[in-house]
């Protein structure tokens, strides 16, 4: 039953790999080599480092025009889930801004 178990996973996965390939390849010659967030820009040297987010968070949604991808960096992409994860876990934080600083470090500097 193991073996069973072993080469089901063995095959979702690589059957997973094969969709993300094939939707990844259709995005990198739709957009241009540039993070959605931070406008990091990307050559062959570096493509591996940008990914295709899934706008709707749905993987299995690829239309042809890529209306649900947008290329992100692996860093704004992981900052894009852990975002998500924490405003469906009820994160109040996560839903609003924080507030905006009102002590100053250097105020007193000349002093």
């Amino acid at each position: 039953m193991s073996d069973t178990l072993d080469r089901l996973v063995a095959e979702a996965r690589k059957a997973a790999d094969a969709r993300a390939e094939g939707y990844r390849a259709r995005a990198l010659k739709l957009y241009p080599w540039i993070c959605g967030r931070c406008a990091r820009e990307f050559t062959v040297a570096n493509l591996r480092e940008l990914t295709v987010h899934h706008r709707d968070h749905n993987h299995d949604n690829n239309p042809p025009d890529g209306s649900n991808w947008e290329l992100l960096c692996v860093y704004c992409h992981d900052n894009e889930h852990q975002r998500q994860l924490e405003a469906t876990q009820g994160n109040i934080a996560a839903k609003q801004p924080g507030k905006a600083a009102t002590h100053s470090p250097f105020a007193a500097l000349g002093a």
